[in-house]
């Protein structure tokens, strides 16, 4: 066996989550290769939002994404996810920081970033997953990543497990992951 990556593993958790109908959420389009991925697994009768504040990635994700027709691209703040969003999801993923090959003084920020992770939280079903991929090594990188790690430290272990996922002998601040699993309630 091998380490898997931050953003294999991160897939692996989805494969494990996501089922053919399920609506989930891609909170940071970019490049699309993460909305296209929930794409194949949703499936045709699944649904797929995709957010992004930029045009550039919406339409990077929609000429990726062009063989389905069950992605909504949605050109607005993950912030806004509650406006477009009304049904429960099964997973939510999140790639901080900005988009790859784009603009690298447009980044997520945390007051949006977090408004976004709690109303993936309020919609989530039980056993779903919000993924989050922090990439802090950029301006105003540590700040996101810090006021989400205090966010997630005080999540109320009775209705959720939350993990962290890095490898912590590499330089240059490595990517990597928090997952968040809602716990099944007790009936």
């Amino acid at each position: 066996m091998t380490l898997q990556r931050v953003l294999p593993f991160t897939k692996s958790l989805l494969e494990q989550t996501v089922q053919p109908g399920d609506v989930v959420i891609d909170a940071t389009a970019g490049n699309g290769h993460d909305t296209h991925f929930l794409a194949g697994l949703t499936g045709a009768g699944g649904k797929v939002f995709a957010f992004d504040i930029q045009q550039d990635a919406i339409d990077a994700t929609r000429k990726r994404v062009e063989a389905f027709n069950h992605v909504e691209l949605v050109h607005d703040s993950h912030a806004k996810i509650s406006e477009y969003v009304s049904e429960p999801i099964s997973a939510a993923v999140f790639n901080l920081g900005y988009l790859p090959k784009g603009d690298h003084s447009i980044i997520t920020k945390a007051q949006s970033t977090l408004a976004a992770m709690e109303q993936c939280l309020s919609l989530l079903k039980e056993q779903g997953l919000l993924l989050v991929v922090i990439y802090s090594g950029h301006d105003g990188g540590s700040e996101e990543r810090d006021a989400v790690m205090a966010f997630v430290q005080n999540l109320p272990q009775v209705s959720y497990d939350v993990l962290k996922y890095e490898f912590i002998n590499q330089r240059h601040s490595p990517p990597f992951l928090v997952a968040i699993e809602k716990k099944k309630s007790k009936k």
